[in-house]
């Protein structure tokens, strides 16, 4: 027989949410307004079955590991620090900290900082955000001690049929 062959594991819980409110700017000079969504992420790993358990990877730690991703980033404001567009930038400490953000070089909101998550990313689009939770899923994923792990996909839906998958492939 020839070919690869694996297991693909998935974890798609209805606590695996976050309620986020943001803003993308797109080509030339247009930017959307503030908004919110009930944003939902699904995680997949793909791999081997380990020696002894006979599972690809823990649900229970795969389950963890992305609540505590998305309870992270639940109830803020997501705002990208890697834009060209979009400028980010924090005043004043503790309960007097807060936010200034820009667009094109116009002041344009002002948020307390407790109430902002401030991303590396370019743009807070949902592929953007799906990339980001798909790398932090991981880091977190190897530093539990995953072996075997072949690809690991993230979905975030942002609407009800509306969402953006990113894929990682890599050498176990």
């Amino acid at each position: 027989m020839t070919g690869r062959e694996g297991y693909r594991v998935s974890v798609e819980k209805d606590y695996l949410v976050f309620a986020s409110a943001h803003f993308i700017t797109f080509a030339g000079h247009r930017c959307e307004g503030l908004h919110g969504h009930n944003y939902r992420a699904r995680v997949t790993v793909e791999g081997a079955l380990q020696p002894g358990s006979w599972f690809v990877f823990d649900f229970v730690e795969l389950k963890r590991i992305m609540r505590t991703l998305c309870d992270e980033i639940d109830h803020l404001v997501l705002l990208p620090t890697q834009s060209e567009r979009v400028s980010v930038r924090e005043e004043g400490d503790g309960d007097a900290a807060r936010v200034v953000v820009s667009v094109d070089g116009v002041e344009r909101y002002v948020f307390p900082r407790k109430d902002c998550a401030l991303l590396p990313i370019p743009n807070t689009t949902v592929e953007m955000l799906a990339t980001l939770l798909a790398e932090r899923a991981l880091a977190q994923v190897r530093a539990v001690g995953a072996q075997g792990l072949t690809a690991l996909e993230l979905e975030v839906e942002e609407n009800f049929g509306q969402s953006a998958v990113y894929r990682r492939e890599f050498t176990a």
